[in-house]
């Protein structure tokens, strides 16, 4: 027992399997919270991925192993993709059931390939109990999924996947060519292995489709540590362009269309027209990348909205980074959350969304959120008793997401009465350290290693003898 009340786990030796790590998608976000938390707790951790946008923090480089093959673009993926995904491209490859057949063996052996090398990273290193990175939830990474699939079935090695949504919940992947496959490996039901989910939501769906009871650990944020200007983020404004006057209001997130950026164009445009006094000081900051859910039309149409909307719109995600930096042209990089740290409000209304990081961190930033009751705000964060700009999931036949009036005079009311602004994001920040914190995460992280501890041991006892039968 430790002096927060709760059972210490063994110390083990953990890798991360993921397509992509080291960026600022959610994924990589709360691999490197996870890590933080498990070295705290004395554990040893690798990590193994397809790409590192940036090395990862924390983890001793020669703990990072890259395999080319585990990218969610690689070579290989890409013509997977097209092959087993009609819906992903505008003309697609007409397949005989031959070829569809010779398509899936030539996936499975490579898949199985990839699983050897990382076996052999497993091998070579004792590895006890691997964490895979939504490799077998999402179909972004197939050769990892198939690798993670063989490691956990062939060699019995102690596998947790952490699924963070899953591929029934995207359209794209819809009428696939390879369903019974999806079905058997995304997620698994194999005995031997344990689930975790984000969301209440997610664990009813997993255990109604799969039939496997998951471990609900949510999106969390380090509270601990809490966010303040510096040297280095004092300097965001001016680099990006900005005066200190400018209303900043910031989208946190990817441009993907499940985000419905053209919401926050069109509340921000509501907004500047109520207040034409102060209109062209009113910025609307897109602080990340254009995602890798559909082709290049969505940025097209929020730009062309924007435009529209005499939205004053910027599109940042060049100057953004998982960790400060400066690039080859000698200009900052910021961090997600230091350019949160330099908004006067965040706008978040997704339609869909399997938590919520993005929210949390704006949260332990102190900065006030406008917000969608999409549904898993509805069901796991919301009933925690945080105070937003509230806008109810109500849509148009149009799909565009019904902003009333009254959401405009309370952003009125949060970005000019201070005391108001102040108590809402204290309450916020009290409510996300208790819920959302470091320490929940520690207690739930702990409580599933130690529950999963005999299967890990099993596997550590497993591989210690397949490296004596195999010794030379």
């Amino acid at each position: 027992m430790d002096d927060r009340g709760y059972e210490m786990a063994a110390e083990f030796k953990i890798a991360f399997v993921s397509g992509k790590l080291g960026d600022v998608d959610g994924v990589s976000l709360e691999v490197d919270k996870w890590i933080e938390v498990l070295l705290k707790e004395g554990h040893e951790i690798y990590s193994i991925a397809g790409k590192y946008t940036n090395p990862v923090q924390n983890i001793k480089n020669n703990n990072q192993f890259l395999l080319e093959n585990l990218r969610f673009d690689s070579t290989l993926q890409n013509h997977y993709e097209k092959m087993v995904f009609p819906y992903l491209t505008r003309q697609p490859t007409h397949l005989t059931s031959g070829a569809q057949d010779q398509i899936l063996e030539d996936m499975m052996v490579k898949g199985s390939e990839l699983g050897e090398d990382i076996f052999q990273i497993v091998q070579d290193n004792d590895i006890d109990v691997i964490i895979a990175q939504n490799t077998n939830a999402m179909p972004m990474t197939l050769l990892g999924g198939i690798a993670v699939y063989n490691l956990l079935t062939k060699y019995k090695v102690a596998t947790i996947f952490h699924h963070h949504d899953f591929w029934w919940e995207r359209s794209r992947f819809s009428q696939s060519r390879i369903e019974s496959l999806l079905n058997k490996i995304m997620p698994p039901s194999d005995l031997g292995s344990e689930h975790v989910v984000i969301s209440s939501y997610s664990a009813h769906i997993l255990s109604s489709i799969k039939r496997v009871i998951p471990t609900v650990i949510p999106n969390c944020e380090n509270f601990e540590e809490t966010a303040v200007m510096d040297s280095y983020n004092s300097h965001f404004r001016e680099d990006l362009g900005f005066n200190e006057k400018d209303i900043l209001f910031i989208q946190p997130t990817r441009i993907v269309p499940r985000k419905r950026i053209e919401d926050s164009v069109r509340l921000v445009g509501m907004y500047a027209r109520n207040h034409p006094e102060i209109k062209e000081r009113i910025k609307f900051v897109i602080s990340l990348y254009q995602g890798d859910e559909l082709d290049d039309s969505y940025i097209g149409t929020i730009k062309d909205l924007a435009k529209s909307e005499n939205v004053d719109m910027h599109l940042i995600s060049e100057r953004v980074s998982s960790i400060r930096m400066i690039n080859k042209k000698g200009e900052r990089l910021y961090t997600s959350r230091d350019v949160l740290l330099n908004a006067n409000i965040a706008l978040y209304l997704p339609k869909w969304e399997g938590f919520g990081n993005a929210y949390l961190e704006a949260v332990s930033c102190l900065i006030p959120v406008v917000i969608s009751t999409y549904l898993v705000y509805k069901t796991d964060i919301k009933c925690a008793g945080f105070e937003n700009i509230e806008i109810r999931d109500d849509y148009t036949e149009e799909g565009l997401l019904n902003i009333p009036e009254s959401v405009l005079h309370k952003i009125d009311l949060i970005l000019n009465n201070k005391e108001k602004r102040s108590s809402m994001i204290k309450k916020n920040f009290d409510i996300g350290k208790k819920e959302f914190g470091f320490d929940m995460l520690s207690a739930k992280l702990n409580s599933l290693l130690d529950s999963y501890s005999d299967e890990i041991r099993a596997s550590r006892r497993r591989l210690q003898k397949s490296k004596k039968n195999y010794a030379v």
